[in-house]
């Protein structure tokens, strides 16, 4: 453990104007107020600040930042308040400490509710000043350098997982690789332990097997290569870390021995130019492994890492990847945004230049639970990069897999809402479409359009995933609001006097529902039923004189409102526009639209059946058709012109039988109401090559 005048003195080294005072005062503090608290390990508590300090120095950072180091625990662990740690070490110190509080004394009813709450607090503070992110990955990296110390194995896999999972790619994100490296090894040896000691033991008889100094042989030779050129390197080598090694044989499915890329090289190097000409003379002297050359010095990555890989052939018959960068590429690659944050500069780093900072801050506002706030920050965090343009030229950085709908919700939330299309590299395209390295996209627009359900089965940002969720759930709210409200204009025709906004007041009071979209929620959702509603607006009304309510009278119209939204049009007899319909209203479920003829309908009789019309001027609806038709050249074209100039749009289609002479298809057909499909059956029935046709 740093000693106090070890720890100012560090600090004092790489600046010389840091308040002296203000770090004694913390170390101190911080010494009294754990007083005789011990770790797992037996050290005395406050031996893991100072320890957590002591990385911070390590990266260069201001004051302010070691003396947040140093009480970082004060608030949660002993008596300190925030106002005490204000009065002693100023509201910036205050501020960023209590950023860094884990808020353990947070009531949650699940771990990982317990887990979203503390995230949600850390990410807002983080986006308000980023040293708060670099005190919190310090932290997390003594403590996994001390987790064995734990007794509990189960505590033990839970902090390593929460750090592979959340704090490892937060590191990555802002390119402390170092970091990121060792946490992830800390934390696979203990989530992997027998995986961990087999890698490590292959790599040590791969390096011994090249007679102890392969690494170091094969450097000589690239510096050697590189020095006979004019080129002077730094080369360094290493092999790479077992959990990457790992990753790759789970990823490509495949053994130790089939991995080719076991081993890292780097060249430091004095300028850009110079690193260009490092890899023509690389190229030039091993054979290049095709595909796996990438220039980060010209398309940096989001968190600002540049360099270039390439992959090579070495004369030792393996392969291996070289790293070419400058020493201010290095700094910023080992020690990220860590290594903009010099003690001079005196001001927090903006967020705006990390926007996937704001992505994280923008998915809290969005996300509906704790589970989805923590997938969706993982999804932001935890993902391989590629980058796509806009037409005017803007690169946008997006992960692997990524969409048109992704790239837009990217660009702006508007242009995701109102997205109806998308030209990939001045081609229309699909916008389940993945999007590759370089592509330019034009995103094609409405004003009439909104979020699609149907996006979330292939968007993969967290930030789009989160935004169509708050839209989808929205949207549900107000359809079932306005359902319940049909609902309610047709109950309020059967009760014996009329209702006014006073009933409606009571007997909201009645129900214990705060207003009146609650009420129209809890009917549409059969929360409440029909005799609730009606001796909660007019007590006595359906018991007066042991007389039942009134059956419906009238049908209650379903215009206006989305299918798989408010209501369930029934899988089972498709109904369209047109059909004669009624619902099965189950309690928290909505309501289920058949067709009267149904024969589902006898499985209802645990449901309220509701009589239901379709209402004037319908948008049409999706019908399901089966057809046996010739087994001859031509067959299918028939029937596609015939739907074709009906005006029907073919959805789906399967063939589900076949024989020497007829063939068997079912088709999904987008219609304007029944008398539309019947017409294309009947056209259908009227051609050669149509045996039967009937809507199924």
């Amino acid at each position: 453990m740093l000693r106090q005048y070890e720890l100012v003195e560090k600090v004092r080294g790489y600046d010389p104007d840091a308040d002296e005072a203000l770090l004694n005062r913390a170390y101190v503090f911080s010494m009294k107020a754990h007083g005789s608290q011990t770790r797992a390990s037996g050290d005395p508590y406050y031996s893991h600040p100072i320890e957590v300090a002591g990385i911070l120095t390590d990266l260069h950072l201001d004051d302010e930042t070691i003396v947040t180091a140093i009480l970082h625990d004060t608030i949660e662990d002993t008596l300190a308040t925030p106002a005490e740690i204000r009065k002693l070490f100023g509201k910036n110190v205050a501020r960023l400490v209590d950023g860094v509080t884990k808020l353990s004394k947070i009531e949650a009813q699940s771990e990982s509710q317990r887990a979203a709450e503390n995230l949600r607090k850390f990410l807002l503070a983080m986006s308000d000043d980023i040293r708060v992110l670099l005190v919190k990955l310090a932290d997390r990296l003594h403590n996994m350098r001390t987790l064995h110390h734990l007794k509990d194995p189960e505590k033990r896999r839970r902090i390593a997982r929460e750090t592979m999972d959340i704090y490892a790619p937060l590191a990555e994100r802002i390119g402390m690789y170092e970091f990121m490296t060792e946490m992830q090894t800390l934390a696979f040896r203990e989530l992997e332990p027998d995986a961990f000691a087999s890698i490590t033991r292959r790599l040590e008889r791969l390096n011994e097997g090249g007679g102890g100094d392969l690494i170091q042989r094969i450097g000589r030779g690239i510096r050697a290569h590189l020095e006979a050129n004019g080129v002077e390197a730094e080369v360094t080598g290493r092999e790479k870390h077992p959990y990457s090694i790992w990753r790759k044989m789970e990823e490509r499915h495949v053994s130790f021995e089939q991995l080719s890329d076991v081993m890292a090289f780097r060249c430091i190097v004095g300028s850009v130019e110079e690193c260009y000409r490092t890899l023509g003379l690389i190229h030039q002297r091993w054979h290049v492994v095709p595909g796996r050359f990438k220039d980060f010095i010209s398309t940096p990555k989001r968190n600002g890492y540049r360099s270039i890989h390439t992959t090579i052939i070495h004369d030792e018959q393996m392969r291996i990847e070289i790293q070419i960068r400058t020493r201010e590429m290095h700094a910023q690659a080992e020690h990220g945004l860590a290594a903009h944050w010099a003690y001079k500069e005196g001001a927090p780093i903006a967020t705006a230049e990390h926007p996937w900072i704001n992505d994280l801050v923008e998915i809290l506002d969005h996300a509906g639970s704790a589970e989805e706030l923590l997938e969706h920050t993982r999804m932001a965090m935890y993902q391989d990069r590629i980058f796509a343009f806009t037409p005017k030229g803007e690169l946008i950085q997006l992960p692997k897999g990524a969409t048109p709908v992704d790239f837009a919700y990217a660009v702006h939330t508007d242009l995701g809402d109102q997205t109806v299309g998308a030209k990939i590299n001045g081609r229309v395209m699909p916008l389940r479409t993945p999007l590759d390295n370089g592509d330019q996209v034009e995103i094609l627009t409405s004003k009439a359009q909104h979020p699609q359900p149907g996006w979330l089965s292939y968007v993969v940002t967290g930030k789009a995933r989160a935004k169509i969720r708050r839209w989808v759930k929205s949207k549900e709210r107000e359809e079932t609001v306005a359902l319940g409200r049909k609902i309610f204009d047709e109950i309020v025709q059967r009760m014996p006097a009329k209702v006014g906004w006073e009933a409606i007041t009571e007997g909201l009071r009645r129900l214990h529902l705060p207003d009146d979209d609650a009420l129209m929620e809890a009917i549409a959702l059969k929360r409440i039923d029909d005799v609730q509603v009606m001796e909660a607006l007019l007590p006595g009304s359906t018991t007066r004189d042991g007389v039942k309510p009134p059956p419906q009278r009238t049908a209650i119209s379903i215009k206006g409102l989305t299918p798989g939204v408010a209501f369930q049009l029934a899988e089972c007899c498709h109904p369209i526009p047109g059909d004669r319909i009624v619902g099965l209203r189950r309690e928290g479920e909505g309501i289920e639209v058949h067709t009267i003829g149904c024969e589902s309908l006898a499985d209802g009789v645990d449901a309220d059946w509701v009589d239901l019309a379709w209402g004037d001027q319908s948008d049409g609806g999706a019908a399901k058709l089966q057809a046996v038709i010739k087994n001859q050249p031509g067959s299918l074209a028939v029937i596609a012109g015939v739907l074709g100039s009906h005006g029907a749009n073919i959805v789906a289609m399967d063939q589900t039988s076949r024989d020497p002479s007829f063939h068997t298809f079912q088709f999904d057909l987008e219609v304007h109401d029944v008398q539309h499909l019947m017409r294309i059956i009947a056209a259908l029935r009227a051609t050669d090559v149509v045996s039967t046709a009937e809507r199924l």
